[in-house]
């Protein structure tokens, strides 16, 4: 079902986590152009392709994967600033964070995430809910294919 080629950026400080969710978007066959981040502030600067990102190491991402808690900058702060920012406000955000607090989603959902989703606890049940997420949102949703002009 997976046609497009789109850049994933997944921002978790968990070295295990990442290397999980790789393996689970390869397995689905989804790891086009991924690319990895440690916390919020690293987030920004990939964006804004500043410090040690360049435009040809920090493409736009088509989707960014973000786990709330992470050390310098947490997720929520991150989400918050992103989606202020007329630049990068229109790049879906997925929530992939261990946390099921109420508390969480709907702050989540206030500051503009497109969809929470609670970590699986085993790597098949990783596996399944990758497959979802590339279902959803390749397959099925119409994503922005350029940033907009300034």
């Amino acid at each position: 079902m997976q046609s497009k080629t789109i850049t994933i950026l997944i921002a978790d400080d968990d070295a295990d986590d990442r290397l999980l969710t790789r393996e689970a978007l390869e397995e689905n066959r989804l790891a086009n152009d991924l690319h990895f981040v440690v916390d919020g502030e690293d987030l920004l600067d990939y964006l804004n392709q500043r410090g040690d990102y360049t435009p040809e190491t920090a493409p736009r991402p088509g989707l960014i994967l973000l786990d709330l808690n992470m050390p310098k900058m947490d997720g929520r702060e991150a989400l918050k600033l992103l989606k202020e920012n007329a630049e990068f406000k229109q790049i879906p955000v997925v929530v992939l964070t261990t946390s099921e607090a109420e508390e969480d989603i709907l702050k989540t959902y206030d500051l503009g995430v497109n969809s929470f989703i609670t970590k699986p606890v085993t790597f098949d049940d990783l596996v399944h809910v990758i497959k979802r997420i590339g279902d959803y949102w390749f397959g099925i949703v119409e994503l922005p294919s350029k940033q907009s002009e300034k």
